[in-house]
């Protein structure tokens, strides 16, 4: 799975084939609906677009929601996907209809990632955050059976102003379930998710530190979501003397519209979920040539175009602040992140790169 950079083509693709979830969660993205939209790609069309995506052959595909099966030929996705030469991860909601599938069948398809969310550290917080009763139960039987079917299992956890106190929880959490990535996303204001749910900058910086202590050392490999300035405490913690982290394989320096792009249920193409901007339809337009040639793909893809201390800071080719979460608060994508407590040093020098972020 060779990469070439983030001008030709992007990481990874995040393609949500279904609006539709049985879930109701606090800070739903997609603002989720219980009914598949009558506007979504059909399978006509959504053939089409596999045969796109593999001519752009990003590294890897995941097929999102809502919940991705609630469409009912989402394993004929991944079937033809994956005969396309396509490397697909699942990221299924935890309702019934998870537990009742065939996780057999799901590898089997071709998934090579199953991505499972835990919001809160206890049945009684997830619970509450997913909106549905009985979620974190299903979850931990869902991690369980994908472990029982050979599945790579990712856990997402969602940090919150409401459960950053869960953290050590979390922590233990991730070290019983033994997943091969454990996510965290740092949340960004769109859909149902507001501002008021944003953690503390310097509580945030605490967490990041906590979470750098145990690269390497955790039977599990650690990323953020829309939590960039991680690479940078990573690299003032460990410096070059960072070792390698498994599983790691997102190029350094990813973010939204720079090795990222979002297609959502209708076909709209985004730099991310999260950054809801429509820069054309994959109806309309080869989504290679929508990522290459869109003007705020290109500006997303400079370090240069960053503004505020994003645009001043040493570390701006490694980190480059959320871009999502920056439009979602000051209405600017290139503005600086102001989840990042970090000043920049007065005068710009490239930080050494440990070996732990350059996988």
């Amino acid at each position: 799975m060779g990469y070439e950079g983030f001008d030709e083509r992007p990481f990874l693709v995040f393609w949500e084939i279904t609006r539709a979830c049985a879930l109701a969660c606090r800070h739903c993205r997609a603002e989720a609906q219980s009914h598949r939209h009558p506007d979504e790609l059909d399978r006509g069309e959504a053939s089409r677009l596999i045969r796109q995506l593999a001519e752009l052959n990003p590294p890897m595909l995941i097929l999102t929601g809502g919940d991705p099966l609630m469409r009912s030929d989402a394993l004929d996705l991944v079937r033809e996907a994956t005969a396309a030469g396509l490397h697909v991860g699942l990221s299924p909601s935890a309702t019934a209809r998870l537990i009742h599938a065939d996780f057999d069948a799901i590898k089997a398809a071709g998934v090579e990632r199953i991505s499972l969310s835990l919001d809160g550290a206890t049945r009684e917080t997830h619970d509450a955050f997913r909106g549905v009763p009985g979620t974190y139960v299903r979850t931990i039987a869902a991690v369980h059976r994908a472990h029982a079917a050979g599945l790579s299992v990712q856990i997402n956890t969602t940090l919150t102003r409401s459960n950053l106190r869960e953290f050590e929880a979390f922590k233990n959490l991730m070290f019983e379930l033994k997943p091969a990535m454990w996510s965290v996303f740092l949340l960004v204001p769109t859909g149902r998710a507001a501002a008021a749910d944003l953690p503390d900058a310097l509580d945030v910086e605490h967490v990041f530190e906590e979470m750098a202590a145990l690269v390497g050392k955790a039977p599990f490999a650690i990323k953020t979501t829309e939590g960039h300035h991680f690479r940078r405490v990573l690299i003032q913690k460990m410096g070059a003397q960072g070792r390698q982290r498994p599983g790691m394989r997102s190029p350094l320096g990813i973010r939204d519209g720079r090795g990222v792009m979002f297609i959502s249920h209708t076909g709209v193409v985004s730099p991310s979920g999260f950054l809801p901007f429509d820069c054309g339809n994959v109806r309309d337009e080869h989504p290679a040539d929508i990522y290459r040639r869109h003007p705020l793909f290109l500006s997303l893809r400079d370090n240069d175009a960053l503004g505020g201390k994003c645009g001043r800071c040493e570390f701006r080719s490694v980190c480059g602040g959320s871009r999502a979460r920056a439009y979602g608060m000051t209405g600017d994508p290139f503005a600086e992140d102001p989840s990042c407590i970090y000043q920049p040093r007065s005068s710009f020098t490239a930080p050494t790169i440990p070996t732990a972020l350059s996988s």
